[in-house]
């Protein structure tokens, strides 16, 4: 003969496990949701991540737009492009790097091109320029802060 309690405990046991399933086949369930939705966005950032490199590959540089004036902005150095095609400005200041006798500090190419270096208020935007020609590839900074003509 079969134990009454038992069979209750094992009848409750059942019911725990049977509402422990279920919550457990809701969870997989948001789980294969939340994994199909990312790997729809992965698809997405793969397709528009091309789509912006093709876009950057084939526009050039853009006239910016200050104060409602167009200014020149600095072309990246590519094949074709001169140096003339630099505003007159960092003309002078790619020559001065470039006739310098080795790699130079900013406040040298300001002494070079007549900035007054002891002012720090001159000499931070002569320092922003020189920068600004190193990201587009006229120049190469090296690691202890001096400029010199890309190798």
């Amino acid at each position: 003969m079969l134990d009454p309690e038992l069979l209750e405990r094992i009848t409750a046991r059942r019911a725990e496990l049977d509402e422990l399933e279920e919550q457990l086949a809701k969870q997989l369930a948001e789980v294969r949701a939340e994994r199909d939705e990312l790997a729809v966005a992965e698809r997405v950032l793969e397709r528009m991540t091309g789509q912006l490199a093709e876009e950057r590959a084939s526009a050039g540089p853009v006239p910016g737009q200050v104060g409602g004036r167009a200014v020149m902005l600095i072309p990246h150095r590519e094949s074709g492009v001169e140096e003339d095609s630099l505003p007159w400005d960092y003309q002078r200041i790619l020559a001065a790097v470039q006739q310098a006798a080795g790699p130079v500090m900013a406040r040298e190419v300001g002494e070079a091109v007549g900035v007054g270096v002891s002012v720090k208020a001159k000499l931070e935007p002569l320092r922003s320029k020189l920068i600004r020609l190193v990201d587009r590839g006229w120049l190469r900074k090296l690691p202890d802060g001096r400029f010199t003509t890309r190798l």
